[in-house]
C-alpha cells in the first residue's frame, strides 16, 4: 500500500494540487452574513450592510435578499439585480431564466435564509442570515469567484458566480444558477 492510500485510510488530510482535502473532500470556508431586513427596492438594498459591494460574500447574500422580493415586485427586483450586476445589467434571457425558475416557486430564494425549512414553508426568522461558502477552487483568478449558498431545501450547496471590477474593487453578480429546484413547502406538498 502506497503512502497516499495509507493517509486516506487513517483519515488524515492530504495535499491535492495545493488544496487541503480530507477523505470528505475540499476544505470549505463558510461565512454567515446577517442582514437587517428584506429590501423592497433599490434604495432599501443600498441601505443594507455590504451594499458597497467590496466583499464578495455580501454581494452573494444581497442577491438572495433582493430575489425574495420577486413575487411582490418584479420590476423593483430587476432594478436591485441590475445594481448587483454592475456594468452588465439583466438581459431578456436573464429575466426569462428568473421567470422559469421562480414562476410559482417564489419560495426558492427564502430557502437560503437561516431558520427556513420545507416544514415551515420557508418562513425566515429575523435577523436574516445567509450562509455563503468558498472552497479551494472558488477563485479561478483574483477577479472571479464561484461561491456557494446553503439552501434548507437542497442537499448540496448551490453556486453563485461573481466578478470583481479591478478599478473599483467591487464584486458584481454574473450568474444566479443557485435558483434550481428544491423541496417544495409542506403547504404545497400533497404527500406531507
Amino acid at each position: 500500500m502506497g503512502i497516499l492510500e495509507t493517509l486516506l485510510k487513517i483519515g488524515k488530510a492530504v495535499i491535492d494540487n495545493g488544496a487541503k482535502t480530507t477523505a470528505k473532500g475540499p476544505t470549505w470556508k463558510e461565512r454567515v452574513i446577517t442582514l437587517e431586513g428584506l429590501p423592497k427596492n433599490l434604495e432599501e438594498l443600498k441601505a443594507l450592510q455590504g451594499a458597497g459591494l467590496q466583499d464578495e460574500y455580501y454581494t452573494a447574500a444581497l442577491a438572495v435578499v433582493a430575489l425574495c422580493n420577486y413575487k411582490v415586485d418584479k420590476e423593483a427586483t430587476y432594478e436591485m439585480l441590475n445594481f448587483l450586476k454592475g456594468p452588465e445589467p439583466l438581459n431578456v434571457a436573464n429575466k426569462q431564466f428568473l421567470t422559469d425558475c421562480l414562476g410559482g416557486k417564489e419560495y426558492i430564494p427564502y430557502s437560503f435564509l437561516s431558520g427556513t425549512s420545507p416544514q415551515n414553508n420557508y418562513v425566515p426568522v429575523e435577523p436574516y442570515r445567509v450562509t455563503v461558502s468558498a472552497n479551494p477552487y472558488s477563485y479561478t483568478d483574483e477577479n472571479r469567484a464561484t461561491l456557494y449558498l446553503t439552501s434548507s431545501g437542497a442537499d448540496s450547496r448551490r453556486p453563485i458566480t461573481l466578478r470583481r471590477k479591478p478599478s473599483t474593487g467591487q464584486w458584481f453578480l454574473t450568474t444566479f444558477s443557485f435558483l434550481g429546484s428544491i423541496r417544495i413547502p409542506a403547504a404545497e406538498d400533497k404527500w406531507s
